[in-house]
């Protein structure tokens, strides 16, 4: 069934889902045009992943907790308390499913489901980790990147005494910074990404040198106090019993015959960069199109961030992971778009203004992307004892021998007959992995085997719940 916008309903206020930098954009553009958004979010506050905030009461000042971007993280929380008198703000509450014409809702905090009609919609759900997994992925003490910076950020702790970070990506960098600024032992950086890569990105990169000028800070400020920066290393194992006791690495991260080192450590951060959160873009029957920068199909958008469904807009990391200031202004960009789709006058100098500077960055993007490339060989060297999903226990070895000997060459029908992705994290930390590896298996490109289409409810609710919901549906007329 496919979710579509009331043509009918046009009091009902436009809704966004989402209150990091694109939502509070999208928000604050809307007020300031006359309108009173409805603000769904999970959270229990604004600022999404990247500014989360701390609970009431906490004492650490933000420069702690946020580095050099604190002077960001309070504008934007200061930016959407000013908004709090002026729209509809609901947080601590899960958009789980999608129908025609309305939105399946969850409240956290007070335990209860109800339901929201909308005519137009700005999506601006975020990004998660990207996760390759490795033999001990999951021992006590792993965690992704983003899982890391969370705690530090929401409860400024470790998440262990001595941390190991690995993967790729800028976040590889900027947590292992943030983690030794705040006291923590980091042990190592091991980064499957080569410095030549780096240096060949530089001319992209240049586009945003104020950007460029804090990663190259990160990097040598961990430099100097002696922390090791391991390039071109493929992650191979992380060992221990009830908990991490040690991670080996191996050189050469494309290639085999590298050398092998390993280092103690009691809990390893582990990411390659991030990916978009298109769940409810899908949901809301947006088009998919392959993206090869992000080797992963990302919902269509015009220029303006609409989607190819009327009255959905896409804004922020879960239209296409470009950062959070690119975030910002793609929230505002969508909201822009909304309010000339409902008639309301905007100015053209903005939009163009906005254009021109996200189209920059997206070239600064495609620069990181070759800086940080993804591990595309990460396949041929999984075993076949390695578990691919946590959630249902498949391996590498079950897909592989799903893909033998029924011939599958699509993801979903992969999931269907091993199960994979069917578990709490609905493929959320598997799935990058399974279509890797069916890509591998099958001989295919990663482009032509399919996309893991989402399902409500997108995230698991209690059984109370989805028991109520189903005497909703039964209920309706």
């Amino acid at each position: 069934m496919k979710a579509q916008a009331l043509p009918t309903a046009p009091d009902v206020p436009p809704v966004i889902v989402g209150a990091g930098p694109a939502g509070t954009q999208a928000a604050a553009t809307l007020v300031a045009h006359g309108l009173k958004p409805i603000v769904i979010d999970e959270a229990r506050s604004s600022g999404g992943q990247i500014y989360r905030r701390q609970p009431a009461g906490f004492t650490r000042r933000p420069v702690e907790l946020y580095g050099t971007e604190a002077a960001k993280a309070l504008a934007l929380h200061q930016t959407f308390d000013g908004l709090i008198n002026r729209i509809d703000y609901r947080p601590q509450t899960l958009v789980w499913n999608v129908e025609p014409g309305r939105l399946d809702l969850w409240d956290t905090g007070a335990h209860s489901i109800s339901e929201q009609a909308w005519r137009d919609v700005i999506v601006a759900s975020g990004a998660t980790d990207r996760v390759l997994p490795v033999p001990g992925w999951t021992l006590p003490g792993v965690y992704t990147l983003g899982g890391a910076q969370v705690v530090l950020k929401y409860q400024a702790c470790a998440i262990g005494k001595t941390v190991v970070f690995a993967g790729t990506g800028p976040l590889l960098y900027l947590v292992a910074y943030q983690y030794a600024k705040a006291g923590a032992r980091v042990a190592a950086v091991i980064d499957s990404a080569r410095l030549s890569d780096q240096i060949a990105a530089l001319p992209d990169l240049m586009r945003q040198p104020a950007t460029l000028a804090k990663g190259a800070y990160y990097v040598a400020w961990l430099q100097a106090r002696g922390i090791r920066i391991i390039r071109d290393a493929r992650l191979q194992h992380i060992a221990g019993e009830d908990h991490v006791q040690s991670v080996s690495w191996t050189s050469n991260a494309d290639g085999e015959g590298g050398t092998g080192e390993s280092i103690a450590c009691d809990a390893v951060a582990m990411g390659q960069a991030l990916r978009s959160e298109t769940q409810l873009a899908d949901l809301l029957d947006c088009r998919f199109a392959y993206s090869p920068m992000h080797r992963a199909y990302q919902p269509e958008t015009d220029d303006h961030g609409r989607s190819t469904q009327p009255g959905v807009y896409l804004a922020g990391d879960g239209a296409a992971v470009m950062g959070a200031d690119a975030a910002a202004l793609a929230g505002e960009r969508a909201a822009l778009a909304l309010l000339a789709d409902r008639g309301i006058a905007v100015s053209s100098d903005r939009v163009a203004a906005l254009g021109r500077q996200l189209a920059g960055m997206k070239k600064w993007r495609r620069g990181m992307e070759s800086a940080f490339p993804f591990p595309a060989q990460w396949a041929e060297h999984a075993q076949d004892s390695l578990v691919v999903c946590r959630c249902e226990n498949v391996t590498a070895g079950d897909l592989r021998q799903t893909i033998t000997t029924t011939q599958t060459r699509e993801i979903n029908r992969l999931k269907a007959l091993s199960r994979v992705c069917m578990g709490r994290c609905q493929g959320r930390m598997c799935a990058t992995a399974a279509i890797e590896i069916l890509a591998e298996a099958s001989g295919l490109p990663v482009d032509q085997v399919g996309r893991l289409r989402a399902q409500g409810p997108i995230k698991a609710l209690p059984m109370d719940v989805r028991q109520a919901a189903a005497l909703v549906q039964e209920a309706l007329p």
